[in-house]
């Protein structure tokens, strides 16, 4: 698998389903806010943390290629749902890297230089996120 960046699917992709990722981020935004000014900026972040597009996103990846497929004339279900699926593994993958940037600025933010402390967390963050990536395309390659 290469990784690309595909502008024309900006073209592809319709105003109202801006407007829906923009909506769930704003929700989630918004509890996350609720919820840090009754329990407090941790608990708040906690929930902030959670992945705001994404359940917009997962069900806009699983309608486009369910109607890709159906273009072509085959039932686009299972290619939907798999697409989807996909899509949820990269996100689990990029949380756990973002956990271990939430950790590094826990631990490290209060004493040390904070534009150090910034960097090398978003160093590992990034770092992670690709062995990660790595780990799972090897394991996905070598199970076939």
């Amino acid at each position: 698998m290469i990784v690309e960046v595909n502008f024309a699917s900006l073209k592809s992709t319709k105003p109202h389903e801006y407007a829906l990722r923009f909506l769930f981020g704003g929700i989630v935004t918004a509890t996350a806010g609720f919820i840090a000014m009754r329990y407090g900026p941790v608990i708040g972040g906690l929930f902030l943390a959670f992945p705001a597009i994404f359940p917009a996103s997962a069900t806009l990846i699983e309608s486009h290629e369910k109607q890709r497929k159906q273009k072509a004339g085959y039932d686009g279900t299972n290619r939907g749902r798999t697409a989807a699926s996909i899509d949820a593994a990269g996100t689990f993958l990029g949380a756990i890297a973002l956990a271990l940037f939430a950790v590094i600025l826990y631990r490290f933010l209060p004493s040390h230089n904070s534009i150090l402390t910034l960097t090398t967390a978003s160093l590992a963050w990034l770092t992670l996120a690709i062995l990660l990536w790595l780990l799972a395309k090897r394991r996905h390659f070598t199970r076939r």
